[in-house]
């Protein structure tokens, strides 16, 4: 039976994950998680300059582009093998795969400390996916871990004197 493009790419809309506690508990733990890596490379943030482009690519843009290639796509396509849904410690292989890809990509743009920092986060935005069997939360998740990332520059740009 052929799947339409909304199911092909984890499309169909839902609010299940509203309900999941830890969904919230995976919002909260971005913010202090941030600030202790902005705080390990204190040098990133010194050249963050807000607009609205950034706000709209950081927020809007990246995180949806990037959730339906990695997480709609691509480990949609991996987890309908048998083998890429073992699971460890609650993260299936397509999960730990597709994060490897979301990680080496990152290392485009982003120090290697920084791309390596991605990984937990994609795993939980993978988790997300597998659970629900859509995007949605991962596109929630990612957003939110981008703005408080701006939000931590921002801060650290206020709290930190200009060399």
């Amino acid at each position: 039976m052929q799947q339409s493009l909304t199911e092909e790419l984890s499309l169909k809309f839902g609010v299940k994950y509203f309900a999941d506690r830890f969904f919230y508990l995976a919002i909260a733990a971005a913010p202090p998680a941030l600030l202790a890596v902005t705080w390990l490379v204190p040098s990133w943030h010194q050249h963050v300059v807000i607009n609205t482009a950034l706000l709209f690519s950081f927020i809007v843009w990246q995180p949806v582009i990037e959730e339906v290639l990695f997480r709609g796509i691509i480990q949609g396509q991996l987890i309908k093998n048998n083998w890429a849904k073992l699971n460890c410690y609650g993260f299936s292989l397509a999960n730990v795969i597709t994060s490897l890809l979301f990680m080496s990509v990152h290392l485009i743009n982003h120090s290697v400390f920084w791309a390596v920092s991605v990984i937990l986060p994609s795993l939980v935005f993978g988790y997300f996916r597998d659970k629900y069997s859509q995007i949605y939360p991962a596109l929630i998740l990612h957003s939110s871990y981008n703005t408080f990332y701006l939000l931590a520059g921002v801060l650290l740009n206020q709290l930190t004197p200009a060399l």
